[in-house]
This record gives C-alpha cells, sequence and structure tokens, in this order.
C-alpha cells in the first residue's frame, strides 16, 4: 500500500493567499485610519460650525432690518467662519468673521466677544455689506420713545 503525502491547505494555497492576506490586512488597516480621522475631523468641524455664537450672530443679523432690506429675506451663513472660537467650561472667546448671503447679495458677518457664566456678551457685531461697503452694527439698539 502506498501512502501518499498530501500538503495542507496551506501548503497548496500559499501563492494567492499569502499576497491576498497581506493586501487585505493592509487595505482594512488603512480604510480605518481615514474612516476614523474622517469622523474626528467631520465631528470637530460640525461641533465648530454649531457653536452658539455663530448662530446667534446669524439669527441676530436677520432680524435687523437694514440687514433684510440689503440682502433680502431668506439669510443664511456660507461656509466656514475665519477666526477663532475658544472655549473653556462655562467662559470662552469669539473673534470670527463669516459670509451671509440673501436673496439680493451677500455681506461679511463679523463676531468678537467673550463668554462669562455660559452666556456670550458681544464686543463687536456687525455686518459690511459686499456691494456697498457699509457696515450695519447689530448691537444699537433701537430708540425707546420716551413716555411722557
Amino acid at each position: 500500500m502506498n501512502e501518499q503525502n498530501q500538503k495542507s491547505w496551506l501548503g497548496r494555497n500559499w501563492p494567492w493567499v499569502l499576497p491576498v492576506g497581506c493586501c487585505s490586512g493592509c487595505l482594512i488597516g488603512i480604510l480605518v485610519f481615514i474612516f476614523g480621522i474622517g469622523a474626528t475631523v467631520f465631528g470637530v468641524v460640525n461641533e465648530f460650525m454649531d457653536a452658539s455664537p455663530i448662530d446667534d450672530a446669524v439669527e441676530i443679523a436677520k432680524q435687523n432690518e437694514r440687514v433684510i432690506e440689503l440682502l433680502g429675506e431668506n439669510i443664511d451663513s456660507e461656509g466656514f467662519p475665519n477666526g477663532n472660537i475658544s472655549m473653556r467650561n462655562d467662559d470662552g472667546d469669539v473673534d470670527f468673521s463669516i459670509t451671509i448671503r440673501g436673496d439680493k447679495g451677500e455681506g461679511n458677518l463679523v463676531v468678537r466677544g467673550i463668554r462669562s457664566d455660559k452666556k456670550w456678551i458681544y464686543e463687536d457685531l456687525y455686518v459690511t455689506i459686499k456691494e456697498t461697503g457699509e457696515q450695519i452694527n447689530l448691537l444699537e439698539k433701537e430708540k425707546i420713545p420716551e413716555i411722557i
């Protein structure tokens, strides 16, 4: 009786298992790295864009009559803010500008302020209209009529 020694599965298939196994492992590692970095960057950008001073400033601009007159009704921010927002627990500071656009035109919203006890206090808050260069101060209160 002749007994044949048959090679193991790995012994018979090593020419294709080795490259496929190595490439798959590397590809999975690269994908995990890319998606991990991508998720982190997306989370940071999303957190930055959802920061309260951006929303507050755009909302204040949307309610200003002169801004509505020059930019139109559907005012919204575009792109990524240029500057910095720094938050530490309940305190922080902001100094940035962001493009806002309406039906009629475009402007640049400038925001500078500090955060104290979870409340933003704006030092500068104005819109510069792109077409005319006019600056609209959003911190000015309308004069309250005197009651006699």
